[in-house]
């Protein structure tokens, strides 16, 4: 069954790329009104995943300044096990751009479809909240 898309092109990627960040079950608390998983549901297990792994590349906290280019490409389902992966695109001063890629595997299924993807920032912060910068090999600058 294709499924129709509004936003972005079907997708023909058939590889994960990136580092695992997270894994989890969509559940029926997570629904929209419609009964499909609600989009924000997602955003925020894709900022989930994209915190840990920026904090693992400024071994500091971080907070999230800016989310660009999403890509809904498909829905997620109740009982659809999601998987958030991880790319670094660049380090900035004090901020970590990372493109993350959001797939499932539907009930049944064995292969992973692409569902979500986009390019997420954070900033490292020290102890106060405040924005520390980050060396692009991940050693906070003192």
């Amino acid at each position: 069954m294709n499924e129709p898309h509004v936003h972005a092109p079907i997708s023909t990627e058939t590889e994960t790329h990136g580092d695992l960040c997270i894994r989890t079950l969509a559940m029926p608390a997570d629904t929209n009104a419609n009964g499909d998983i609600f989009g924000g549901w997602l955003l925020s297990q894709m900022d989930i995943g994209g915190g840990v792994f920026a904090s693992k590349i400024a071994k500091s906290r971080t907070v999230t300044v800016a989310i660009e280019a999403m890509n809904f490409r498909k829905a997620v389902y109740v009982g659809d096990l999601v998987s958030v992966y991880a790319n670094l695109v660049r380090v900035g001063r004090t901020s970590i751009t990372v493109h993350l890629e959001a797939w499932v595997v539907r009930r049944k299924e064995l292969q992973q479809i692409l569902v979500t993807d986009g390019n997420f920032t954070y900033v490292a912060i020290d102890e106060n909240g405040r924005p520390q910068p980050v060396s692009p090999d991940g050693v906070i600058k003192t």
